[in-house]
């Protein structure tokens, strides 16, 4: 239900150009998308005016000429209207498969053919055409023509359509030009009858479809889409290639609207598509921008990450430690939990001690009332209560000494208790200072070679009644001493060489540094030795335009001349050829020169391309050399 695209995808410029050409009074420009269906031209004369070389972008054939009607304009001295794009029925009939199609719809069907008397009765009254449905049920020739030629009209606006002409002329040759699928059944002497019973179903069916298709024009028009190549319709930012043609059609537009004016420069246009690119580029740089410094700082934290030690080699050695400390912990507990044991047994102890003195305190006492009882019970004369009572104030004389005896005796005890608690408090304490050293010294069992069969932890045993065995573990004269004097010698070697390993990557990291320099003073002299062979060739190339241009305007002298020579020969005859010969041949000189030119310009723009691309190679073979070499170092 199309009409046939052009081939070279501009609709417009699919009409037939005439064989010959009238010229035009004025030197006025023409367009090659060829003039409109006129009478005849002349052939134009040796003017030859300039022609255009650009092909329209708009290749929607359901736009056909509706848009820019005035598109690829004709010399002013004929105004006759632009011929329509679908041309003649023989130069644009549908293809030879078309013939072999047959019409599915029910046209003979009374409902089928009422309902599309209704929708072409309601498209008609939509666009204004007056007309009633007692004249659409019976229908005349001279109304069923201008039925079809309002509906043509409306799909193709420049169809050449002659009121002159014979209506069964036009018929059949437009249908086909609208690619109409049934156009071989209908037969032209139907038209003398249109409202018969033979004719008016096939003749009803075509009215149907070309309202059909105006319907879908006019949506697809008012639809936005991006194959409509409306600039108005082309958002801000776009990427669709239709909105990319519409933007291109237009320049196209504008550019050789202002060419066929005799404008060679289109400084409007060309801003023009240079602003509107520019509104569709700038959301874009910002958003390039933003990325940029993203990517900028996710390299700054990817070479910080690549330069540090990885992560899991840091929690791995994290973890080491922290196991370690877990180790040495649950050992200290350990101790601690032993000493809280001991301590418990302890107080245990002095409370069952407690208890026993307490109940022979008791038993002591019942046994003086016993005995007091006893004594008086007894009879005794006075002399043996004297002797009693003295041995009694002896024997009491003698108990308060050992009394005062014992008490002196419990308070140097005491005393002793005291001076043994404080002392075991400060072994505790300095126990516990030497654990320490010996957990942040990481001197816990196992010891690296060669004492891993050495535990040089200590636990004081307060209980103990030896001296000797106050202190468990190994004897600190014989083992745990000798044992630390030779970690610290080790320690002390081991600094020694750490400090010779320091100094010596501190003289290779100098000589790096050097080397360094060395190669920026290096690239720093080839930057300068491009800079001049760019000048160089800066140099060579606007040498070069300016002979160019020298050898234009020369050319362009010897093109005047040698049309003055043709003018000149024409009116002296053979006389001048010679001359005219001479002229060619120096033109061809010049045409040759310039080309040599070029040819060299050419030759040396390439040159210093591949002096530079050998440059950033040789300078990326250093910068990986020497990264080699730092890595390696």
């Amino acid at each position: 239900m199309q009409p046939p695209p052009d081939p070279h995808g501009n609709i417009r410029s699919g009409i037939p150009v005439p064989a010959t050409v009238k010229k035009p009074a004025s030197n006025m420009r023409m367009s090659l998308a060829g003039p409109a269906i006129r009478a005849p031209y002349m052939t134009p004369g040796p003017s030859n005016p300039r022609q255009s070389m650009m092909r329209s972008q708009n290749n929607n054939p359901l736009l056909q000429s509706a848009t820019k009607p005035n598109f690829g304009r004709t010399p002013l001295t004929n105004s006759t209207r632009r011929g329509s794009i679908w041309g003649g029925g023989a130069a644009l009939a549908p293809p030879s498969s078309s013939q072999t199609l047959k019409d599915v719809r029910p046209l003979r069907d009374r409902q089928y053919q009422t309902k599309m008397r209704q929708e072409i009765f309601s498209y008609l009254q939509g666009e204004g055409f007056d007309i009633s449905m007692a004249s659409l049920a019976n229908i005349q020739g001279k109304e069923y023509r201008a039925i079809f030629d309002f509906l043509l009209l409306t799909l193709d606006p420049s169809h050449p359509l002659s009121q002159n002409a014979r209506f069964e002329d036009e018929f059949v040759p437009a249908l086909k030009a609208l690619r109409y699928p049934f156009a071989h059944q209908i037969d032209n002497k139907w038209l003398a009858a249109p409202a018969s019973m033979h004719s008016w179903p096939s003749l009803l069916g075509v009215l149907h479809w070309l309202v059909e298709l105006c319907k879908l024009r006019a949506e697809y028009l008012v639809s936005g889409h991006p194959t409509l190549q409306n600039p108005m319709n082309v958002p801000e930012e776009f990427d669709d290639p239709h909105d990319h043609r519409a933007l291109a059609f237009d320049y196209f537009d504008q550019a050789y609207t202002v060419w066929l004016d005799l404008i060679d420069d289109f400084v409007e246009p060309n801003q023009y598509l240079e602003d509107r690119y520019a509104r569709k580029n700038e959301n874009v740089r910002n958003d390039l921008e933003d990325l940029t410094k993203k990517l900028n700082q996710v390299k700054a934290e990817y070479d910080k990450l690549k330069s540090s030690a990885p992560p899991v080699v840091k929690l791995q050695n994290e973890n080491g430690l922290l196991t370690a400390d877990n180790e040495k912990f649950q050992k200290i507990l350990q101790q601690y939990e032993g000493r809280k044991k001991k301590l418990i047994d302890t107080i245990a102890y002095e409370k069952a001690e407690l208890a026993t003195g307490t109940t022979h305190l008791e038993k002591l006492k019942k046994e003086y009332d016993e005995l007091a009882e006893i004594v008086e019970a007894q009879n005794l004369t006075p002399e043996e209560v004297v002797r009693m009572k003295t041995e009694y104030e002896t024997l009491t004389r003698n108990l308060e000494d050992f009394k005062q005896k014992i008490a002196e005796a419990h308070k140097g005890v005491m005393t002793l208790e005291v001076k043994v608690t404080n002392r075991a408090e400060a072994v505790e304490e300095v126990l516990d200072v030497y654990t320490n050293l010996l957990s942040s010294l990481e001197l816990f069992p196992p010891l690296p070679p060669p004492f891993e069969n050495v535990d040089l932890t200590l636990e004081l045993n307060t209980a103990a009644s030896d001296p000797h065995l106050l202190l468990s573990g190994a004897d600190i004269r014989k083992v745990i001493k000798p044992t630390l004097s030779g970690i610290a010698e080790s320690k002390r070697s081991e600094r020694a060489t750490l400090e010779s390993e320091l100094i010596k990557f501190d003289n290779e990291l100098d000589k790096l540094t050097i080397e360094c320099e060395n190669v920026e003073d290096e690239i720093s002299k080839l930057e300068s030795k491009v800079m001049g062979l760019n000048k160089q060739a800066d140099d060579i190339r606007d040498a070069a335009q300016q002979e160019a241009l020298v050898a234009n305007a020369e050319a362009v002298k010897l093109e005047q001349e040698l049309a003055q020579a043709r003018t000149a020969a024409l009116a002296n005859g053979m006389g001048v050829k010679s001359g005219l010969q001479a002229l060619q041949f120096s033109y061809r000189e010049q045409i040759e020169k310039v080309s040599r030119l070029k040819e060299e310009t050419v030759r040396a723009i390439i040159k210093n391309s591949h002096d530079i691309a050998i440059f950033k190679e040789e300078v990326s073979r250093h910068l990986r050399e020497l990264r080699e070499f730092a890595e390696g170092g």
